[in-house]
């Protein structure tokens, strides 16, 4: 028979009292352990196989420690691993554990899952948009901890975490303008969602920081996927005077664009420089060259998200929080100086 590892032995094998490994164990603010000796106590405890009894932990504080993560498409698409496991790995490092539903852009489905998530009494909920979008939280959510992960309310009401649209721009444009470019083309999409916007304001953002002009004839909104991308593409790259560099709004438009110089015999980055905005790596490291991009935060907003529902969880009446995460430039082989 496998004996459980309790405290007590924990706080034995460690040398110091119970309530000290308690509070070492749960994070205690209001106890105060010095950092080496919760390092040694999460050691000792490690070595021995300490398990924390989470349902009587829970019983005490009135929560399951579950938290519920409802999303409409997110498990269908190439994100999700990353999303999710931001967010399950925030959750685990703090005792929780997070269920996943999808409802599939079906609101009454939508409104099952969530009372089927709170008849298992979760603690809270990400509600996770496919990507960055304005929503109505639903009614059923009423009086529930609920954060928006890649979504915003009109009003400001519950915490949200979303991509800095605009600065990701700023910092695509930016790697052309560095490599030399000065007649920069952009395909943005049709779209009325912040992503649209954003990323045309942080285009014209850049290009004005370098003293250059936004030339209309180098600018088209299309369908945000690869046929438009590459339709959008041939109308810029077949002009008597093209840019030398393309601003993509997306990895899919951008793989379009790439299909448009191979059918006008440009190479990439010789003849035309490209970035886009994903880093989805399906398409990204497949292209040749590989594709330079900035990558959305999925796994960072999972985190995020996750970690404020637990703070309000934790501290009930604080103000609502929106905050906009920083999108790093992944460097392939796609971008150069423009040609002579």
């Amino acid at each position: 028979m496998v004996t459980r590892v309790g405290i007590r032995e924990v706080a034995k094998a460690a040398g110091v009292s119970v309530t000290t490994v308690s509070h070492a164990l749960n994070d205690a603010t209001s106890f105060r352990v010095k950092a080496e000796t919760q390092q040694h106590i999460r050691d000792v405890a490690k070595d021995l196989g300490y398990a924390p009894n989470r349902l009587a932990s829970g019983l005490r504080n009135q929560r399951s420690q579950i938290l519920g993560l409802v999303s409409d498409e997110i498990t269908t698409t190439p994100f999700a691993g990353a999303m999710i496991r931001g967010a399950q790995d925030a959750a685990y490092e703090r005792g929780y554990v997070v269920m996943v539903v999808n409802s599939g852009l079906d609101s009454e489905l939508e409104a099952r899952e969530i009372r089927m998530l709170q008849q298992h009494q979760v603690d809270g909920v990400v509600y996770a948009r496919l990507y960055h979008q304005g929503v109505q939280v639903p009614g059923e959510l009423a009086g529930l901890p609920t954060v928006l992960l890649d979504a915003v309310t009109a009003d400001g009401s519950v915490s949200s975490v979303v991509p800095d649209e605009v600065g990701a721009a700023e910092t695509a444009v930016e790697a052309l303008i560095r490599a030399g470019h000065t007649k920069i083309g952009m395909i943005n999409n049709l779209d009325d969602i912040p992503a649209t916007h954003g990323r045309l304001e942080g285009f014209r953002n850049a290009l004005a920081r370098h003293g250059l002009e936004h030339d209309p004839r180098h600018f088209v909104a299309g369908v945000s996927d690869t046929p438009g991308g590459r339709r959008s593409a041939l109308a810029l790259l077949g002009q008597e005077e093209p840019p030398t560099a393309l601003f993509c709004f997306s990895d899919r438009v951008a793989m379009g664009a790439y299909q448009a110089a191979t059918a006008l015999s440009l190479r990439i980055p010789e003849d035309v420089s490209i970035v886009g905005i994903d880093n989805l790596e399906l398409i990204a490291d497949a292209l040749w060259p590989g594709l330079t991009t900035v990558a959305l935060p999925h796994y960072d907003m999972g985190r995020w998200a996750v970690n404020r529902i637990l703070d309000d969880i934790e501290n009930p009446g604080a103000p609502p929080v929106q905050t906009q995460l920083d999108c790093p430039l992944i460097e392939r082989g796609s971008v150069g100086p423009p040609p002579a």
